[in-house]
């Protein structure tokens, strides 16, 4: 790819194998509008677009991704091919450069309209240390678990962007040493480290999603963390599994960052055994080579390998799908906690101490067992980009507050 117009150090966060797509507004409120984070700046997308006189003025110039989800892989491979050119191509200085805001001073929004939400529990080593803890007497993984995605359909309406401070939830819990529930604050708040989809191309109720189809219908994808409460998950799971345990809180990075830059990344998965059913077959691999850090008050506790999931996000859409269900645009699906064979590769707290039996030891000598008011996580990762470049995600990141 050529060289940008624009100072891009080399180390810069966002370059342009990245582009990723958010929505911003300025002077602390205002109209939200489309924008790309290209090195310290933020390209308003409909300003530059009218600006070149690109056909795609309209739809660039909406206040949020919706109608470029909706608009289709040939449109948002032009979108890209579009950006690219804009940016780099010395014609086009003049039009566009007016139209770069200063990343630092903007404020970033929740970045489409949610629609439906599902979780997935596709990390081997996860489950596995889940089953260990929980079941220790079992055997750790669920007989069905190596033949499908398992997951569930969570809450959209407590999606919210990074940034924003999340409230402990509140709900019964029953501590082993008590013979019935209390009511009160949870006590065992945690994080989970996860990857996000976001569809883009809907399908119709009955017709199902094949693994090849992927691409066709993700548009993007980002940084999610999946709050958890552990005790009210504990004490309400059994028989129907996550409900307010899950349901107060799931916090997404502002960045998607498009599917296409992720070529680069695409690996193969891990071997599959069993062989998946013949709907959970593709002809191509769909593992991604994303490298997530998770910082506990900007001390980092993991490093968790995306690679290493056992079902990918393909498979994933084609289970979601398989029984007629039909997508929507604005979809949200993550991948479950993002966990490796390592301690240091744990996604979530419940791991990495061991259900708060090992605590974590921090810089300043404090210890976790779980999150304490004032406590802020922030989940970043990487990726590999064409010409030994970096795809940056930006962060995701929350504050715990007091429960109300």
């Amino acid at each position: 790819m050529p060289d940008s117009w624009i100072d891009l150090p080399q180390d810069t966060e966002f370059g342009l194998a990245t582009l990723p797509y958010g929505v911003f507004s300025t002077d602390g409120g205002g109209a939200t509008r489309l924008g790309t984070a290209i090195g310290a700046h933020v390209l308003d997308l409909g300003a530059a677009a009218r600006a070149v006189g690109s056909p795609h003025a309209d739809l660039l110039g909406a206040p949020n991704l919706d109608a470029l989800l909706a608009a289709g892989r040939p449109v948002w491979d032009r979108v890209r091919a579009d950006l690219a050119d804009w940016l780099t191509d010395p014609a086009h200085e003049a039009a566009v450069r007016p139209h770069l805001v200063d990343r630092a001073s903007v404020r970033l929004h929740l970045p489409f309209t949610v629609a439906d939400y599902v979780d997935f529990y596709a990390s081997e080593h996860h489950a596995t240390n889940v089953g260990r803890i929980f079941r220790p007497d079992q055997a750790p993984l669920t007989p069905n678990w190596k033949h499908l995605p398992i997951g569930y359909h969570g809450r959209s309406g407590t999606i919210v962007v990074s940034g924003t401070d999340i409230v402990r939830p509140t709900g019964q819990r029953k501590p082993p040493t008590e013979p019935t529930p209390v009511f009160g604050p949870s006590a065992r708040l945690d994080i989970e480290a996860e990857v996000g989809f976001v569809v883009g191309t809907p399908s119709p109720m009955g017709e199902r999603v094949a693994v090849d189809g992927f691409a066709d219908h993700v548009f993007g994808v980002f940084l999610l963390n999946d709050w958890s409460s552990r005790d009210l998950q504990a004490w309400e799971y059994v028989p129907l599994g996550p409900f307010l345990g899950k349901s107060f809180a799931t916090s997404v990075s502002p960045w998607v960052v498009p599917l296409a830059a992720l070529e680069s990344a695409r690996v193969e998965q891990p071997a599959q055994d069993p062989e998946p059913l013949p709907y959970l077959r593709g002809t191509g691999p769909w593992g991604l080579d994303l490298r997530l850090e998770v910082r506990l008050n900007g001390h980092v506790v993991s490093r968790p390998p995306f690679s290493q999931m056992y079902w990918t996000a393909a498979q994933q859409l084609a289970h979601m799908t398989v029984n007629g269900a039909s997508l929507r645009t604005g979809d949200v699906y993550a991948s479950g906690t993002v966990s490796g064979p390592e301690v240091e590769q744990r996604g979530c707290l419940l791991e990495l101490t061991w259900s708060g039996r090992e605590p974590l030891r921090l810089p300043d000598g404090t210890e976790r067992t779980f999150l304490e008011d004032g406590d802020e996580v922030t989940i970043t990762a990487t990726a590999p980009g064409p010409d030994g470049s970096l795809v940056h995600f930006g962060e995701v990141s929350g504050r715990i507050l007091p429960a109300g």
